[in-house]
């Protein structure tokens, strides 16, 4: 598979391509400037007060996007692990500076890209206003996922924030199958590893919580809805 195909198959992956037939996807293509990074653990995509000049679709790999503090402790935001997702948008479309970083996590390879579609004026062609639909879906999507962990983030105790985040994907039984690592767990919560651990074993123990591996079963269900 050659790069023009590569990046076809990406665009078709991001939810860019919404809505766009081969002959719009290859009219986007046209008008981008494309090129395939490979990055290592440890190396930024971009930097902190970087100026966007294009966006990312992740084809393999993961990257974090994090934020220093003043004294120099990096905050966690999110993570993007699965092929097909897109980040640094909306810096892209706003021309606004980057006020984080996104750093690998695993070695990783991304298709940065950019076109005069991906502006708040990108014109008036069928295949450019349907760029723009996609754009805004994505920029929703995005925003309602931060509006739920604001609202995690802004209960009290790490008991409460751990409660939330069970609640949001636990089916009518009460069980949830975790998907990420207690490493992303502990980041998205705010918490380190180690507390979130001795918490999680305190809710065992309380008989709030049964944990087995990423399996995870409310017990006492009127116990763990008085943290909500």
């Amino acid at each position: 598979m050659n790069q023009e195909e590569r990046a076809l198959q990406a665009l078709r992956m991001s939810g860019l391509a919404a809505g766009l037939d081969d002959a719009g996807l290859k009219e986007v293509l046209a008008s981008s400037r494309v090129r395939e990074l490979h990055l290592t653990r440890g190396e930024l995509v971009f930097a902190d007060g970087d100026t966007p000049k294009c966006l990312y679709i992740l084809l393999s790999g993961e990257v974090q996007i994090r934020k220093d503090t003043f004294s120099g402790r990096s905050i966690f935001i999110s993570e993007i692990a699965d092929p097909g997702d897109l980040f640094g948008e909306i810096y892209m479309v706003l021309q606004k500076p980057y006020d984080m970083y996104v750093e690998v996590a695993r070695e990783a390879r991304i298709l940065a890209i950019a076109s005069e579609y991906f502006t708040l004026d990108p014109g008036k062609s069928r295949t450019a206003l349907l760029v723009q639909q996609s754009l805004m879906k994505i920029f929703a999507r995005k925003a309602y996922h931060m509006h739920t962990r604001i609202k995690i983030l802004a209960s009290g105790t790490l008991r409460e924030r751990i409660v939330r985040f069970l609640f949001q994907s636990m089916d009518d039984k009460g069980e949830v199958t975790l998907a990420a690592t207690r490493e992303y767990m502990a980041d998205y919560l705010a918490a380190t590893r180690p507390s979130l651990s001795r918490e999680l074993s305190a809710m065992q123990r309380v008989g709030i919580l049964a944990i087995d591996g990423k399996h995870v079963k409310v017990t006492d269900m009127e116990a763990f809805e008085s943290y909500l």
